[in-house]
């Protein structure tokens, strides 16, 4: 019978491996509309079709709600820029400060582009122009976009209480009250698919380009130090450009769970790695993507499946 009952044990046990390794790995996404929620969907693709990891994204309404499901292994992947990475961290920007821990970095994906647009027929063409405006704020599941608008208003020569706030849970929100006439300005990513809905809703849109000044910068990057400026060239589908502009840019990132198996993240990170053109045909964005500054944590932990991609391809935290 003991022999029986081993063989048995040992049917189980594969057969319980193998319904883990069937389950597919859960990315949290912000909504539809978002360049958070096209950021997943990219990779959650790329990772399933070049990886064979089957993957599904999980929307929400923002990294407030989903970081902290990464955090208790309730999901394995998420994307996020680099302040929210840092802020989850901290407990900065979770209730009760709880820090999240348990999270952990895997890869820097690209700059990630944004600033504040308005409808085209505004007569708003500069930041500085916004005072006295109603500009989007708040953000309750977004907390870190409050910050960058701080950042944004900075370069400007503006503070919060030189605008009128319209408080938004979300940016989706903050785009679909401007395009409903209850904002002047409104945060979002530049090339974002809500953006070009809110575009041909209202007859046009336009992204206030940044000041490039040395004193205009460092207020911007006061308010958000992880920020830079990066030219945003025009390009077909991108609402709210019709010329080179300069735009607030940040790093994002792709966040795991410190409960996620090492060859699993390591996999990830070598599928991402090897097939950028894969992702570039799912998310245009991509093409800023470079695998010599994947490995560039600002600060994080790195997963020991992403440090042991980094390690044997010689990248660096820079």
């Amino acid at each position: 019978m003991r022999p029986r009952i081993l063989a048995l044990a040992a049917v189980l046990a594969n057969c319980a491996l193998a319904a883990n390794a069937q389950q597919p790995l859960g990315i949290g996404t912000m909504g539809q509309g978002t360049q958070g929620y096209a950021m997943g969907a990219a990779i959650a693709k790329v990772l399933q079709e070049k990886g064979g990891l089957s993957s599904r994204i999980q929307p929400s309404s923002g990294t407030s709600a989903y970081l902290p499901l990464i955090d208790s292994g309730e999901l394995d992947f998420g994307v996020a820029n680099v302040q929210e990475a840092q802020n989850a961290a901290s407990g900065e920007t979770m209730p009760n400060n709880r820090k999240l821990e348990n999270l952990r970095f895997a890869a820097t994906l690209f700059p990630f582009r944004v600033g504040l647009f308005v409808r085209k027929d505004s007569g708003i063409e500069k930041i500085a122009d916004l005072k006295g405006k109603r500009v989007s704020y708040g953000f309750s599941t977004q907390s870190t976009s409050q910050q960058v608008v701080d950042g944004l208003l900075a370069n400007g020569g503006l503070k919060r209480s030189d605008v009128r706030e319209g408080l938004v849970p979300n940016v989706v929100r903050g785009a679909e009250d401007l395009a409903a006439g209850k904002l002047d300005a409104t945060f979002f990513a530049i090339g974002g698919g809500k953006v070009a809905e809110v575009d041909a809703a209202v007859g046009g849109v336009r992204f206030l380009p940044m000041a490039t000044d040395a004193a205009s910068v460092k207020r911007m990057t006061d308010a958000m130090p992880p920020s830079y400026i990066s030219v945003v060239q025009p390009r077909s589908g991108m609402a709210g450009v019709e010329k080179p502009i300069p735009a607030m840019a940040y790093d994002y990132m792709l966040l795991t769970g410190k409960h996620v198996p090492a060859a699993t993240v390591t996999k990830a990170v070598e599928t991402l790695a090897g097939n950028k053109e894969a992702l570039m045909a799912a998310l245009a964005a991509f093409a800023d993507f470079d695998k010599a500054r994947m490995a560039m944590d600002a600060g994080l932990p790195p997963h020991p499946g992403a440090k042991a991609y980094f390690d044997k391809t010689g990248l660096k935290s820079k």
